[in-house]
């Protein structure tokens, strides 16, 4: 079957645009055959730093015929019902059509529409300029003469030719015959800018590829990637030397070069006195290159990998010499900023108000780059003030979280002082990634415990789902702080993530207050910490005064209906409730206010909590469904995400047994059962205990074991729960699953008598909330 050779030749892609490029082509490109019947065996995307190229295989030569048959109108209908179905039938008179009989409708037209299959290649013409003229570049531009007119083509870089041939193997291939902006389709391609520029005429794929590895380009960007590792570490065991792998890295130089050469360059020794990881940047950042370790020591060598486009004449010695003056440049920048940061700054007599309102020492260079930081007022956000404020936030916090997980006060207090201090530093402001990193090496020059310069690093941690979990109880505090007020802050302002969009990362704060706290054991009640950390966002947007305050009440709901705002922030409900407590005091009044306020948002910041934390779980192969069903009605106060974890945890493991599973099943039964008859008898109907007399009367052996099955497994539960002993209480349920099974095999619980009716469906009832005790099974699916 014939195969599709696509090739866009250009100047230069961006290296971070390419591997998403060659997916979108391939998508667009497959997407559209596949729309028009023409269906693919495979297909693979190729992208350099100067093409990209589809290879689709196995596709047909031609679409299958189509043949339609197309109701029209009753015979005999009205005239316009007729002229309208031949017009769209595509007919020019009714003889073409044909009449169906129909024994209850009767007779009516019908058209038969048969429509031959397109050739592939005209297909094909017809769709890949629609593709390169609607490409979704990131950015793109255009260029020549045609740029002044607005229509004109738009590509990431000029685009010089299109390749585009369409055969099969055993046939000489066609050039598929279309036009984009006077860039006439054709078999040619191009070599190495230097090595090999000339026009290369191509068939298939596989002269293709192999046409261009003659050439010195190598197309497929994975094996680029491996021909650079492979090199890199071959040239860096030469040396007794270990290759610092990078990833994001080496996915960037490969789309850097068409043929990668690897070389080894150098730098002075004197240069190692500045931290590794600054060194790393410097390199990484400014000349894409690869540091090296002393696997005997661990620490940074004197040695870097660079990767070049090009076969030199020397053995690339002009390249290293020219790679290596530019990176001697860079580190002596970077020793300078490293320097100058662990000097005291100039004009210290100006921070000195900053240095008192924070507690900071300015005898010490951190300390007077918070200063600093917080002389400046770098705003945070417009709405919730400026850093310096911020980290007064931060520390008050802290400080108030570190006997719940087991920190100094005064170690995490300092340390959330000293957490956002590198901001300002030379080495930060020119490598952003090293924040908290070198607020880490500063905090420990300047002679700082342990523990509080662990945390200036760590309380950034964790970064995402696979990010480490700081353990020290001092990192962990600051990290708790830093992340709640930034969540409190963004909720009292309504700046939540909406959709996809979430440009202050705050799911990813949720997750990492989740992280810290289940995975350090921590018991923590978010509920007062939010409410408190909101109230004073509250009061200082809405400023209420008390003089005034009833009137602001009415301004704001007028403003809510004419859209000057969102929605009026009270409900007629609260409104009352707020009059009520001002008409008694006139402060108590606005507290009520703010109080109503930071309850509402402390909720809603809660079910975020409660939705992360499905997320979470279920990417660690957990029901989902089991946190709802743990929750129950009082998911707006259960705010100790440990216990909802350990508990959904017990859940899952107690429903991964039979007994789990039949109680399940039994539950479901008895909750049917009760819905529908408390629909005829009314909502709590069956409230109360069963009689137990009415049971022994009956003399059903298999009722009377159920009610002394939960008479003696209920109050078991409940205990449990209260103890936080969730084994047992889902042992306690599974005493209840025999009596439940016999129960429903030998028991008619709609019995004719309307009293033992009654006292069943009671019975049931009492299963009901003994189950939910530990867990609403209703919210369990199954």
């Amino acid at each position: 079957m014939p195969d599709l050779l696509l090739e866009l030749f250009s100047e230069e892609i961006p290296a971070r645009m390419q591997r998403k490029a060659g997916e979108d082509l391939k998508k667009l490109v497959t997407d559209a055959l596949v729309e028009r019947g023409l269906l693919y065996e495979g297909a693979k995307a190729f992208v350099t730093p100067r093409r990209l190229a589809l290879h689709v295989a196995g596709l047909p030569v031609r679409g299958r015929d189509v043949r339609e048959e197309r109701k029209g109108p009753r015979v005999g209908a009205p005239e316009a019902a007729i002229q309208g179905f031949l017009k769209a039938a595509g007919l020019n008179a009714l003889d073409q059509a044909s009449i169906v009989s129909d024994p209850k409708k009767g007779d009516s037209y019908v058209a038969v529409i048969e429509k031959p299959g397109q050739e592939t290649i005209q297909a094909i013409a017809e769709i890949v300029p629609a593709v390169i003229r609607s490409f979704p570049w990131p950015k793109s531009m255009r260029w020549g003469e045609a740029s002044a007119a607005g229509a004109s083509l738009r590509w990431v870089r000029p685009l010089h030719s299109i390749l585009c041939t369409f055969g099969a193997e055993t046939e000489d291939t066609e050039i598929v015959p279309f036009e984009v902006d006077r860039l006439v389709s054709g078999n040619v391609t191009h070599g190495h800018r230097f090595h090999a520029p000339g026009p290369i005429t191509v068939k298939r794929l596989e002269d293709y590829v192999a046409s261009l590895e003659k050439a010195k380009v190598v197309l497929d960007a994975d094996r680029r990637k491996e021909i650079i590792l492979t090199d890199a570490r071959n040239l860096a065991f030469a040396q007794g030397l270990d290759l610092v792998e990078d990833e994001g890295l080496l996915e960037e130089v490969a789309g850097l070069v068409e043929w990668p050469v690897v070389l080894m360059g150098q730098f002075e020794e004197r240069f190692l006195d500045i931290p590794g990881e600054a060194i790393r940047a410097t390199i990484r950042a400014n000349q894409k290159c690869f540091v090296l370790r002393d696997p005997a020591t661990g620490a940074l060598a004197n040695r870097f990998i660079l990767v070049s486009n090009l076969m030199a004449s020397d053995g690339g010695a002009a390249i290293t010499a020219g790679n290596g003056r530019v990176v001697r440049a860079r580190l002596s920048d970077a020793a300078y900023f490293w320097q100058t940061d662990r000097g005291p700054l100039p004009d210290l007599e100006t921070f000195r108000d900053s240095a008192e309102k924070l507690g900071l020492d300015l005898a010490k260079p951190l300390d007077q780059r918070m200063a600093k930081l917080d002389k400046l007022g770098v705003v945070f956000h417009a709405r919730l003030g400026t850093q310096g404020e911020r980290v007064q936030r931060i520390a008050a916090l802290a400080r108030e979280l570190a006997p719940i997980v087991g920190a100094d006060p005064e170690k995490a207090e300092r340390a959330a002082k000293l957490a956002k201090a590198d901001l300002p530093t030379e080495m930060v402001g020119e490598f952003p990634e090293l924040q908290g990193l070198m607020g880490r090496k500063y905090a420990e020059l300047q002679g700082e415990d342990a523990s509080v310069a662990a945390a200036v690093e760590e309380h950034y941690k964790p970064l995402g789902p696979s990010d480490r979990v700081p353990g020290d109880p001092v990192s962990v505090a600051v990290a708790l702080a830093d992340k709640l007020d930034t969540l409190v802050g963004f909720w009292a302002i309504d700046e939540k993530p909406t959709g996809s969009k979430d440009p202050y990362a705050l799911r990813r704060a949720a997750l990492g207050v989740i992280r810290l706290v289940v995975e350090n054991g921590v018991r923590l009640a978010l509920l007062p910490i939010v409410e408190g950390r909101a109230k004073p966002i509250f009061r200082h947007e809405h400023g209420f005064s008390k003089y005034n305050f009833i009137s602001h009440l009415a301004t704001l709901r007028e403003q809510a209906l004419d859209g000057e705002i969102k929605a009026d922030p009270f409900s007629d409900k609260e409104r009352r409730t707020i009059e009520d407590a001002y008409a008694k005091d006139e402060n108590a009044g606005l507290e009520t206010a703010y109080d109503i306020l930071a309850g509402r948002c402390a909720a809603d910041l809660l079910s975020f909590f409660h939705d992360r934390l499905k997320v979470m779980l279920r990417d660690q192969g957990a029901r989902h469904d089991l946190v709802d069903a743990v929750l129950g009605e009082s998911a707006s106060v259960n705010d100790d995400l440990l216990l909802i974890t350990r508990r959904v945890a017990a859940l899952g493991r107690f429903l991964d047994t039979e007994d789990g599973r039949n109680l399940l099943a039994g539950y479901k039964r008895a909750a049917n059962i009760l819905k529908a008859e408390e629909k005829k008898d009314g909502e709590g109907a069956f409230a109360g205990a069963a009689d137990l007399q009415l049971i022994a009367d009956a003399g059903l052996i298999e009722e009377k074991a159920l009610a002394v099955a939960l008479a003696q497994a209920t109050p078991k539960a409940q205990d449990s729960v209260a103890a936080e002993d969730y084994e047992g209480a889902m042992a306690a349920l599974a005493e209840i699953r025999p009596a439940v099974d016999a129960f429903f095999d030998k028991v008619t619980v709609n019995d004719p008598d309307p009293a033992l009716r009654a006292n069943r469906l009671k019975l049931l009832n009492q299963l009901r909330q003994a189950t939910r005790a530990v867990a609403d099974f209703d919210r369990i699916a199954g």
